[in-house]
């Protein structure tokens, strides 16, 4: 049976290349909103971080109407630590349409994504977004994704695919990149005419593979796949099977069906092959189980996703200040919320650490677990993390470890200074090409560990103009030891308030990231010390009053104002020996042992 009343396609692209702003778009021209609706921007990224840092995180499904054809269309995330999203949703859809920035053209996260799609054999349609840009390369750009597709072995199907040039923005779309499209009616068509109908059995037994899985407080967990086999019908028995037999099969009751219209749920009474549906009613369904009729429990394979490479320790908080600020302490809680995250998660893993209240929680790269540990904070948990720390493996003998593709695009003035940093972090320079507007791509592979606290300094370097990206790329020999930081901390060795005279005093020792009336304990770090070594300080010292004054004495003391530093520069700034205390309210660097005396015996007896 085909399905030539429907499309299911995803868009995958690099980071804001404007896959949710034309999503919006097609929504629009879908006839999705009435006339006087108010539409909200990226409508498709609605999670507080998601709203907030201007990326999206989930992969999430909407459908549009054109003309007679229902199209499911899947938007997902172009952060390289998200891919695992990505790579289970392919399992749903027919073809992808490919979006490429008119100026940035392919990046690493595209060429992922993109093998991921040609290795299913799905259909093409590359989008060159952003044709209104002013440093557009309207006739590079084709080239090069044409170039990208041979590299990857693409079929001759797939090296025909059709070319089309957009303004998200601007909802327009067009052949000829010079002249300036009125509608997105010639993206519809081309996803008519291209992307192939869902195709299978609907007289056969029911097979459907689940490749999402939401949570709602009213059914509880919700199971997301397209129906492969089959109809599905409300109140249908079924058995829930697995194909790496992880767990049993099992029978279990659907008790409701939706599918995706607009952007709501429907409740329908029953679906049919090729259809995107959303099912309750079965409590321990996970991703990657099949969801197949009672008669012939066959499950369906899924996708191996790829494994992490970093991996941070989460702990108990054991500060002076634990349990002030958090709704969720102890390592049960912390337990608890770790392992439902690993029911909607595939790339991350969760193990018990050494002790009875530590866990080791291992992901795609630093941004994967910082969002993690965002969304946890901001529920109520309260616990402490340690530094990031890369996977290594063992291969024929071989101690290896993860290097990354990284890209960088950066004003040629600022070259120099990034070259001479990635020579000192084992990079090993692949590709340099101009960019125009004096600017230079370059292309290197480097030992994920490299990676590790240097976003920060990059902007610095480049003064905030340079770009830089990265995806894993394979695992190859130790490269050898790296220095991760060249500075020290200024550790507070009193606990009480900061007090602006004591700040006063050792500003000029370094960099303060805190302010006059901030609590502290002894053993917190309070500030950078621009040499390679700690330095103990005290920052509540209140100045000794006496009832003589010399001339000039009781001027206003001027504070340098504190750098605020954010979860992602917390976690950079991390030395093997120091912890990130995460609360509600606070974000607190501190040592592992807080006690000054017994921390500098700790350091002479590893020396």
């Amino acid at each position: 049976m085909k399905r030539e009343d429907l499309r299911n396609i995803a868009i995958i692209a690099h980071v804001d290349h404007g896959k949710t702003t034309l999503v919006d778009e097609m929504l629009k021209q879908g006839g999705v909103y009435r006339e006087n609706q108010v539409v909200e921007d990226r409508v498709m990224d609605n999670g507080d971080l998601e709203k907030e840092r201007g990326i999206t995180i989930l992969a999430k499904n909407t459908s549009v109407q054109y003309k007679d054809i229902k199209m499911n269309i899947i938007d997902t995330p172009g952060h390289a630590d998200f891919s695992g999203e990505v790579e289970r949703i392919l399992k749903m859809v027919n073809g992808v349409i490919l979006l490429v920035d008119a100026a940035e053209g392919p990046m690493p996260q595209t060429r992922f994504v993109l093998q991921k799609a040609l290795e299913m054999q799905h259909r093409i349609i590359v989008v060159v977004n952003k044709i209104d840009r002013p440093d557009a390369r309207l006739d590079e750009i084709p080239d090069e994704v044409l170039e990208l597709l041979m590299d990857l072995n693409a079929s001759d199907d797939q090296l025909d695919s059709p070319i089309i040039f957009c303004s998200g923005r601007a909802g327009t779309a067009t052949l000829n990149p010079y002249v300036q499209g009125e509608n997105l009616e010639l993206l519809f068509k081309t996803i008519v005419e291209h992307i192939p109908c869902p195709e299978g059995d609907d007289e056969g037994e029911l097979q459907m593979l689940v490749s999402s899985i939401d949570y709602n407080d009213y059914v509880g967990r919700m199971a997301i796949g397209r129906i492969e086999r089959g109809s599905i019908r409300q109140n249908q028995e079924v058995t829930v099977c697995d194909y790496h037999q992880k767990h049993a099969p099992y029978k279990a009751k659907i008790t409701n069906i939706y599918q995706i219209d607009g952007l709501v749920r429907t409740a329908v009474d029953t679906a049919k092959v090729g259809d995107i549906v959303c099912i309750s009613g079965i409590t321990d369904i996970s991703i990657g189980d099949t969801v197949a009729s009672t008669v012939d429990p066959t499950p369906l394979p899924f996708v191996k996703i790829g494994e992490p490479t970093i991996e941070m320790t989460f702990a108990v908080n054991d500060s002076p200040f634990a349990g002030k600020e958090g709704k969720f302490v102890t390592s049960r809680q912390i337990r608890e919320r770790l392992q439902k995250e690993l029911l909607k998660d595939v790339s991350l893993r969760v193990e018990d650490g050494d002790t009875t209240d530590t866990f080791r929680v291992a992901g795609r790269g630093e941004m994967h677990i910082s969002i993690l540990i965002e969304t946890m904070r901001r529920e109520g948990y309260e616990f402490s993390v340690s530094t990031p720390k890369v996977l290594f493996k063992e291969i024929d003998g071989v101690l290896c470890e993860p290097i990354e593709k990284l890209v960088i695009d950066v004003p040629e003035v600022s070259m120099g200074a990034v070259m001479e940093k990635m020579g000192s972090r084992k990079g090993e320079l692949m590709q340099m090409a101009p960019q125009g507007d004096d600017r230079m791509r370059l292309e290197y592979l480097i030992p994920a560990r490299g990676l590790l606290g240097y976003r920060n300094e990059f902007l610095t370097d480049t003064k905030g103009e340079g770009i830089l990206n990265s995806v894993f790329y394979e695992y190859q020999p130790y490269k050898g030891d790296i220095t991760r930081r060249y500075t020290g901390s200024l550790v507070s060795f009193d606990t009480g308030e900061a007090v602006g005279y004591g700040l006063f005093k050792i500003q000029d020792r370094g960099s303060l990231f805190i302010g006059p009336g901030t609590p502290v304990y002894e053993g917190m770090i309070v500030g950078l010390n621009p040499k390679l070594e700690d330095m103990a300080v005290n920052v509540c010292k209140k100045k000794q009053l006496t009832n003589t004054r010399a001339s000039g004495s009781d001027e206003a003391l001027k504070l340098v104002p504190p750098i605020k530093l954010s979860l992602e520069m917390c976690i950079e700034f991390l030395a093997d020996d120091e912890l990130l205390e995460v609360t509600p309210k606070s974000l607190r660097l501190r040592k592992r042992i807080l006690n000054t005396q017994l921390r500098l015996k700790d350091k002479s007896k590893n020396k």
